[in-house]
Formats: structure tokens, sequence, C-alpha cells
């Protein structure tokens, strides 16, 4: 399977409006992170993980031109908001949308729009909202276990897809979802900065999650303006990597 990094950029994307810092200013392409979303294809199958305010030109750079699924991490704004780009991919049927219960009643709600018989112009996405907190869920070839992680206080879905696992905006996991974590080759997880916050693990955080976990290989995403690309590659141990806008990486599905 492949996967691609749509967007590995925080909440603000990266440059920062109105910001001139050096990793705002720089000409390192690497430095230009839209909001973060990946998508995974298989021989048989193209699914998405999250849909960000940059979801349209992300479609665009990446040549995407179907779906089969949608699987959202959580329903915060720089994850969910460019969800009415989906009308192009579920002109000929519905699209299947997967979350845990409160992202789905969260996009149930904000987007009333799109599940309410009214009169719009210019057309709706056709989705069929669907939880994903009871077991694995398979979209043709490909096998997507949610895996119950933190943000904050709150609990979101990472997945493990294969022998893959995508954490985004996480800063901790529990216990009991440790099992899932075994045995992969590659960990994408969220390091948003150098520093602590209190709802995104830090670079080092993320690194000791990582080595604990001993993948083969481990990627860092939802990077702010506070890392450096260069800088931040010096800094890892040399099986992570930070991740950046239109990375590509195969690996094993299972």
């Amino acid at each position: 399977m492949i996967l691609t990094f749509l967007g590995t950029g925080t909440s603000h994307g990266v440059p920062v409006i109105g910001c001139s810092c050096r990793v705002c200013t720089s000409a390192d392409r690497r430095n230009v992170r839209w909001r973060s979303s990946v998508l995974i294809r298989s021989e048989k199958a193209q699914i998405l993980f999250d849909t960000s305010q940059e979801f349209r030109l992300q479609a665009l750079r990446a040549g995407l031109d179907s779906l089969n699924a949608v699987f959202y991490t959580h329903g915060h704004a720089d994850h969910v908001m460019g969800i009415d780009d989906l009308r192009i991919f579920s002109r000929s049927r519905s699209l299947d949308v997967y979350g845990d219960r409160h992202t789905i009643e969260g996009i149930r709600r904000r987007f009333d729009y799109i599940f309410t018989v009214q009169d719009y112009g210019g057309g709706i996405p056709h989705l069929e909202l669907r939880s994903n907190e009871e077991g694995a869920v398979t979209i043709e070839d490909i096998r997507v276990q949610r895996i119950p992680i933190f943000h904050g206080r709150n609990t979101i879905s990472g997945y493990r897809i294969g022998s893959l696992a995508y954490l985004t905006d996480c800063s901790g996991i529990p216990e009991s979802s440790m099992p899932l974590l075994q045995g992969l080759d590659t960990i994408i997880i969220g390091a948003l900065r150098y520093h602590p916050h209190p709802t995104h693990f830090s670079v080092d955080q993320a690194v000791e999650v990582l080595k604990k976990l001993n993948p083969r290989r481990g990627y860092l995403t939802h990077l702010s303006h506070a890392i450096e690309h260069k800088e931040v590659m010096e800094y890892l141990p040399n099986w992570i990597e930070p991740a950046y806008d239109g990375l590509t990486l195969e690996f094993p599905d299972g």
C-alpha cells in the first residue's frame, strides 16, 4: 500500500498568517505545511483520513479522482472543514464516512445542510455517516482498525492500516490501546513543537513513544512553525523523520 501526506501542518498551517519567522519565510518547500491529512492507496481502493481546509488543493495536487471512504480522527476544524469538497467523490453513489460517535454527531450538527432536505444551489456531498467504534472496518482490500488515543482530555481516533499506524493530534495513548500498536512497520505520530503542550506531544515525547513501540521507522506530523525541517532531521534518531507535504511511503499491508 502507498500513503501520501496531503498535509503535515497544525491548525494554523505553515506559513502562519502574518508571521515572518524563519520557518514561515523559508525557501525550503518542506517547511510549507498544509493542515494534516493522509491518503492511502491499495490495488483496489483509495481512502482518506480527514478533510482539512485545504482538501480541494490537496486533492488536486495528489491527482485524486476517486474515494472509497473517509475516516475522521476527530471533529476539530482543521480536520473536517473541507468536507464540502467530498461532493466530487459522491456524485454517483453515497460515500461512507467513519468516525467515533462524538465526531459523527458533530459533523451531522455542524454540516446540517448535508443531511436535511433543502433546496441548496451548487449541490451537496452525499455521505453515509458510520460509527467505527466497534472493531475494524474493511474497505475493499484495506482493513482499518480504530485506535483510541488522547488529545488533551478528549479521546479521539488513531488508526492502524496493515503494518502502519496514524496517530495525529496525540498527547497520550491509553494502556488498552497499546496491544493494537505492536508489530508495526511504520508509525506516524503528531509532534507539535519542542516544548510541551497540553493537547499534543512535543518532539521528545513523540520520540519516546516511538522508542517504546519500536516500529521499523517513525514519522512526525502535525508540525508547527517552531520546527524547521533540516534542523529537526539532524535532531532526530536516524530511523525517525519529519514528514512533509507530498511525501509518499510504501508499507506492507499486514
